[in-house]
């Protein structure tokens, strides 16, 4: 399973780009939080949750780094990126049910 935590402006260009790269079943869900920059202060006002979207999708093992960089390359501002940019996060699924059909999937 693969968690893609990116900046909102950045959601749909990495649909986009998963998209054309086959992967098409990606769920999507609005996230606030922080990273290691603790959020941003603009003058005396500190931002300590910031809005992103959370990516969410399940790859074959051999088709893990492909999907990452995919997201990485849609997901990066500029050449060589920025704090904020996101994260994402690799974990292993033991099973998989379609709900409609009851059938185990992995």
């Amino acid at each position: 399973m693969i968690k893609a935590i990116v900046r909102p402006e950045k959601s749909s260009i990495v649909l986009k780009a998963l998209f054309e790269a086959g992967y098409v079943a990606v769920t999507k869900s609005p996230v606030v939080g922080r990273g290691k920059q603790r959020g941003i202060k603009i003058g005396d006002v500190t931002y300590d949750e910031l809005p992103k979207e959370q990516l969410i999708m399940v790859v074959k093992d051999e088709d893990k780094d492909f999907a990452v960089s995919t997201i990485m390359e849609a997901a990066r501002s500029g050449e060589s990126g920025a704090f904020g940019d996101g994260k994402i996060f690799i974990s292993p699924v033991e099973e998989a049910y379609t709900i409609s059909r009851g059938v185990k999937e992995l």
